[in-house]
């Protein structure tokens, strides 16, 4: 026979555990989807490279970590650095706000924690990644990077 009091504390932890999934479910969802696309007439000033690629990011706003996936193709070279610049609009220059470490082989991912001044620049379409080559050091490819409605 079950217990009265059991019963109560199995409903009660229950409930506990369906909301604690619901609200890892919203924080899931509440991810915000940011894309780019890399060309040399967005670098300031443009290259003539015909290089091309992406930048897809999802920035989780519960705790501002920024994941990334970088690819490119058709640059003069191996990408020698690559960076996150902002705040800046389209066809502006800005400072490195992060700097993309690690492996710069296509494809490029990686993951960083933002300060919530960074998070809010990013989500007002502020920042741009370039990717930069021995032939163009200050920058062979740029892309605004913009949230995704």
């Amino acid at each position: 026979m079950i217990d009265l009091r059991t019963a109560m504390y199995s409903s009660v932890l229950a409930a506990a555990l369906l909301l604690g999934a619901c609200d890892m479910m919203s924080k899931m969802s509440d991810t915000r989807d940011l894309s780019g696309t890399l060309s040399a007439a967005q670098e300031v000033p443009s290259t003539t490279s015909t290089g091309s690629g992406s930048v897809d990011a999802h920035l989780n706003p519960s705790n501002n970590e920024l994941r990334w996936t970088v690819t490119y193709t058709g640059l003069t070279g191996p990408v020698t650095a690559a960076h996150f610049h902002g705040p800046a609009m389209t066809g502006q220059n800005a400072g490195v706000a992060v700097p993309i470490t690690g492996v710069l082989t296509n494809p490029i991912k990686g993951v960083v924690t933002l300060t919530s001044a960074q998070a809010e620049e990013l989500l007002a379409d502020r920042w741009y990644v370039n990717l930069h080559t021995a032939a163009n050091p200050n920058g062979e490819v740029r892309a605004q990077v913009t949230a995704r409605p």
